[in-house]
């Protein structure tokens, strides 16, 4: 058989602002167009990081369910406008967003406060609307993640006094169809030709959406092609091996398998630690030398390490207890 082509077809922006492509591979083995197809489909709408409000802040109001003076929308009509607020962070940890309005008129994305590693994606997205001489102080929590999380899970006692958690959207890609169909080779009609449809909310492509979910797949995937050689090794529910003579079991669960936060995780792969055995081969102290990697996320990193019957590699160096002692005099509250 030849080898399967992959095309983008089609790009465009939908009427409702999304985006879309549709791809088409071909020729697939028999059968293989809905194993592709739905393995595909499930991983675009769920394993994609992407970015959301987690938590707003309005000045003036305690709670949610009440009116501001001279907003037309009230404050539940508000935080569901957030929802559909569209950003791409740049950050590895929380960043907080502000709004300063003080004009009658529709209050958009674009009215937001620029800040560099934060990407408003539809500016002219409307948040609410002010009345003559009303004013808008905003505060919003920004954080990536995965899939959808609900208000209660963004509950975090560090918040000030009125801030209001609300669910939480992440997932980039907002549809996702596919179609298989017969196609040929020469004369053989055996085929399966496999057509994709991808619609995402303009912060990711959709080609790197599907190129992302492909990785993915290739990530997962590889854990069970080790199963043939001789030593094996279970972490996070999936079984691993070494592969050949000499070569360390550990080096093929990749720290995705740890389950760490966003911030432990990009830390990490920032300092080229991408696999158990990178992380093994590390002492306390170089994982405190990272950058952004502060103690809270040292201590996930030993806490999860432990859970699974793994250590940091033993060395000479200081405590995270120590750390703190430093820090504290620096006057810097870590993490």
């Amino acid at each position: 058989m030849d080898k399967p082509t992959i095309e983008c077809v089609e790009s465009r922006v939908a009427e409702d602002g999304l985006q879309y492509s549709r791809f088409v591979a071909e020729p697939l083995e028999r059968g293989y167009g809905v194993t592709l197809g739905n393995a595909l489909r499930r991983v675009l709408l769920a394993d994609l990081e992407g970015s959301a409000i987690t938590a707003v802040r309005i000045e003036g109001v305690p709670h949610e369910f009440t009116t501001i003076p001279g907003v037309v929308e009230d404050v539940i009509d508000i935080i569901l406008n957030l929802k559909g607020l569209v950003l791409r962070s740049h950050a590895d940890e929380m960043k907080v967003i502000r709004l300063s309005v003080n004009r009658a008129g529709d209050v958009v994305a674009g009215d937001i406060i620029e800040d560099p590693e934060i990407e408003i994606i539809n500016p002219i997205y409307k948040i609410c609307t002010l009345e003559e001489g009303a004013t808008l102080e905003m505060e919003m929590v920004v954080e990536r993640g995965k899939g959808f999380v609900p208000a209660e899970r963004s509950k975090n006692s560090h918040h000030p006094i009125g801030t209001i958690p609300i669910d939480s959207i992440y997932m980039p890609v907002r549809k996702v169809n596919y179609l298989v169909e017969d196609t040929r080779v020469g004369q053989i009609t055996d085929f399966d030709r496999l057509v994709l449809e991808v619609w995402t909310n303009g912060s990711v492509d959709p080609v790197k959406a599907v190129s992302t979910s492909a990785q993915i797949l290739i990530n997962q995937f590889a854990h069970f092609a080790a199963l043939a050689g001789d030593v094996q090794i279970a972490i996070g529910g999936i079984t691993a091996d070494a592969g050949s003579a000499g070569r360390n079991a550990n080096d093929d669960v990749s720290i995705e398998e740890l389950e760490l936060s966003v911030r432990a995780y990009n830390c990490l792969k920032r300092a080229n630690i991408f696999t158990l055995g990178d992380l093994l081969k590390k002492t306390e102290r170089e994982l405190m030398e990272i950058k952004n990697f502060g103690r809270k996320s040292a201590e996930e990193v030993i806490e999860r390490l432990k859970t699974l019957g793994y250590n940091l590699k033993p060395g000479v160096g200081r405590a995270l207890g120590e750390y703190d002692d430093e820090l504290a005099e620096a006057g810097i509250d870590d993490d």
